[in-house]
């Protein structure tokens, strides 16, 4: 599916508000104690909006906080391409980069667990053709993508996380 023949939804009312990026913070932990307790054998698959009802894989990406310098894991969809793996920093449209972007920005080195295989991983974020190249990817793949990209002013980062060693 091409990214123009995507049906673009509304941005819901109260999408900025504060309470908002709290809401979504619970559930990531939530998220990421269920899929670490089974191993990913629930928590790994995402049913809501354009993934309802038979859900994108999740893999949980961890960081190194840039104030804390403690590990900070994260449930994002993503994508393969060839060896690397391919994450979007779209937090839901809101009109900031989310914190596991901002870690990865000050240290590039992260880990990845897909279901039961975790990985050591550097990550860079996709500029010009590569990004143009793997967006509509993305969007094929979570359609919701294209939505959340019209309602924020922020260029989306699209982070290549690339195997180390």
């Amino acid at each position: 599916m091409s990214t123009d023949m995507v049906p673009i939804k509304p941005k819901p009312e109260g999408l900025d508000k504060p309470y908002v990026g709290k809401i979504i913070k619970a559930m990531s932990k939530v998220n990421v104690a269920v899929y670490r307790w089974t191993g990913g054998l629930l928590g790994s698959k995402w049913r809501v909006g354009a993934a309802f009802p038979w859900g994108v894989p999740v893999l949980l990406l961890t960081t190194t906080g840039r104030k804390s310098g403690q590990p900070r894991t994260a449930p994002l969809l993503f994508v393969e391409d060839g060896q690397n793996v391919i994450v979007v920093g779209s937090q839901g449209g809101l009109p900031k980069d989310p914190l596991w972007y901002k870690n990865l920005q000050a240290n590039p080195e992260c880990e990845v667990q897909i279901k039961r295989r975790k990985r050591k991983m550097r990550a860079r974020t996709a500029e010009g053709e590569e990004r143009a190249r793997l967006w509509p990817k993305l969007v094929a793949h979570y359609a919701d993508f294209a939505s959340y990209e019209t309602w924020t002013d922020r260029v989306i980062p699209v982070v290549v996380l690339e195997p180390v060693g």
